[in-house]
């Protein structure tokens, strides 16, 4: 294998080429309505008439997802073997990608993202359809967009699927200078969503930005000191399976009679600006459908409307639907409408969507609040409120564990990614630095309307032990789950003042009593002994501190690194008394 196997000559010269092989008249160019007719064609339907489509490959393909391009601003910042035999021979899969645009069926549709009058990226997807099968890809994406508003700016933005390529090679080209990216062996829609959202939050975050992996809605309560109504701008951030999409729906147990309530607003990308505001990318919303009536009633509602698309759920020989049966997979996906986003309200579904998929600025709020969703099982307190450092810090750890349910050889063992974003191109150190310096200014513009909070939706209690001469986990104890109720009252009562916060030994503020109920159930120490929760913390000080050093290297500033390591020497110190 080549020392660098990058060849920038080469992906300058097909994007030079591309625009002649997208005119042949073997790509078609639908409307939407013919769009639908084809892919509905492929469809089996639900007892409530929503389309449902299967594929070969259910999630994104991270591992063989490859950025191609000529320095550390752009390429992978540690590539697999994998990764690297992929750029190796990605010059003769470029050449022939553009073989088999002249001679394959493909249909090209054409969608805007977002609503504003500054970013709009237009995005053009080209996908073969040498497998009817395939007109449902085009069409689930493309009702995840709008359509083109005829002032739109763009950038454009070209994404080609080509998904009857072997198996064998199955790989995803991105050329972010070039906005290009292209899928070849998977069907899986999720692919084509996130390559034109990654290719977004490149661009946004090159014309001063920041593309964020996080859900954003509006929320309306009642501030406890003055007795008014105030309104809230928030962002959720959030791994997958941690809960981002279920909180940004929720509705928190708020009193809608006084005027209270959630209002969704986008449940995954959004690109924030200096003034605090934040841009919409999504008209529609691709989610997971493993939703429970009882917990996620919105959702619910909405993928079980006629306007959802399903892909890969269980149904059964008369159409009858179970989200929660994944014996065929775990990652039921479906894109839903996202004005049937609905509660149910004195025996009428109200609808819980945002006017706007935008957030406005801070000057048109009462307040901004940034919400970072882990999901731990041991120690970590359900609510901390963070300062304004501590938030940054925890968009630089984006922690999470893995679970003993999904992932036993792992589990219990802590998952990081910068802004719990893996859309990140090239080095993730810039996304940390540009983040502190927009915060820091927001804090020093609006002083006492930012707010940050770190919510834990795992559990306590968890206890794993590891074979010291084979290396497999036991489940000893399962962690006791935090009650989705108690989950609704930390964030209702965060928002409306009401909670109660105390110092604690990872050096945030833990809640301690909600709505002044004190929480001394939930205290480690009715789960653990002294010496297991220094363990713990340690641990985690440990990781914090690796992954710090590591992100060091990818251009994280010198400033923010010694951040991180002041709070964490405070927090192994007094682990050590």
């Amino acid at each position: 294998m080549a020392l660098n196997p990058y060849n920038p000559k080469v992906y300058r010269e097909f994007a030079k080429n591309l625009p002649s092989f997208l005119k042949g008249r073997n790509i078609e160019h639908p409307t939407m309505a013919e769009l639908k007719r084809m892919a509905y064609k492929t469809a089996r339907f639900t007892n409530f008439g929503a389309p449902v489509w299967y594929s070969k490959i259910s999630s994104r393909m991270a591992a063989k997802t490859v950025y191609l391009g000529g320095g550390p601003e752009i390429i992978l910042p540690k590539p697999s073997k994998v990764q690297l035999d992929i750029v190796e021979k990605a010059p003769d899969q470029l050449n022939k990608v553009l073989q088999l645009l002249k001679t394959m069926p493909f249909v090209h549709i054409r969608r805007q993202m977002g609503d504003n009058d500054e970013y709009n990226p237009i995005c053009n997807f080209y996908v073969s359809v040498a497998d009817p099968k395939n007109y449902r890809l085009a069409y689930q994406w493309a009702s995840t967009m709008g359509d083109v508003k005829k002032n739109s700016k763009g950038p454009e933005f070209i994404m080609i699927h080509i998904p009857e390529e072997h198996l064998l090679r199955l790989q995803v080209l991105v050329i972010p200078e070039h906005n290009i990216n292209i899928a070849l062996g998977t069907d899986y829609t999720g692919e084509c969503k996130k390559g034109f959202l990654r290719q977004a939050m490149y661009t946004a975050d090159m014309n001063g930005m920041l593309g964020l992996h996080a859900g954003t809605k509006m929320v309306k309560v009642f501030d406890s000191l003055t007795g008014k109504l105030k309104k809230y701008g928030v962002f959720m951030f959030g791994l997958t399976a941690t809960g981002k999409s279920t909180w940004s729906c929720h509705q928190l147990g708020l009193d809608h009679k006084k005027g209270e309530g959630t209002f969704v607003a986008q449940d995954d990308i959004v690109f924030l600006k200096k003034d605090g505001s934040a841009l919409g990318s999504e008209q529609n919303y691709y989610v997971k459908t493993d939703v429970d009536n009882n917990l996620q009633e919105a959702m619910f509602n909405a993928l079980s409307h006629k306007s959802a698309l399903l892909e890969n759920v269980m149904i059964d020989y008369k159409g009858n639907i179970d989200f929660l049966d994944e014996r065929l997979g775990e990652n039921g996906r479906g894109v839903l409408d996202r004005k049937q986003l609905k509660v149910k309200r004195n025996g009428k579904l109200v609808s819980i969507c945002a006017d706007s998929i935008n957030l406005p600025s801070l000057d048109e709020l009462d307040g901004l609040v940034f919400a970072f969703i882990t999901r731990r099982n041991t120690m970590m307190p359900f609510a901390q409120r963070l300062s304004w450092e501590q938030g940054v810090l925890a968009y630089l750890w984006g922690e999470s564990t893995h679970s003993f349910a999904t992932v036993p050889e792992k589990a219990g063992e802590s998952v990081r990614i910068v802004g719990m974003d893996d859309f990140i191109i090239g080095n993730q150190g810039r996304k940390v630095n540009v983040f502190y310096d927009t915060v820091r200014n927001l804090v020093n513009k609006y002083p006492g309307k930012v707010h940050f909070f770190q919510y834990n939706t795992g559990g306590m209690g968890e206890i794993i032990e590891t074979d010291p001469l084979t290396g497999k986990k036991t489940l000893v104890r399962k962690a006791k789950r935090v009650p989705i109720d108690l989950m609704a009252a930390l964030q209702r009562g965060d928002l409306r003042g009401t909670n109660s916060y105390r110092k604690c030994a990872l050096e945030t503020e833990e809640v301690w009593a909600v709505d002044g109920k004190p929480l001394s159930e939930w205290d480690p120490k009715n789960f653990y002994s002294e010496e297991q929760i220094k363990r713990y913390i340690l641990e985690l000080v440990e990781g914090r501190r690796k992954f710090t050093d590591e992100i060091s290297s990818q251009g994280l500033r010198t400033e923010i690194r010694n951040i991180s390591h002041k709070e964490l020497d405070k927090i192994e110190g007094k682990a050590k008394l």
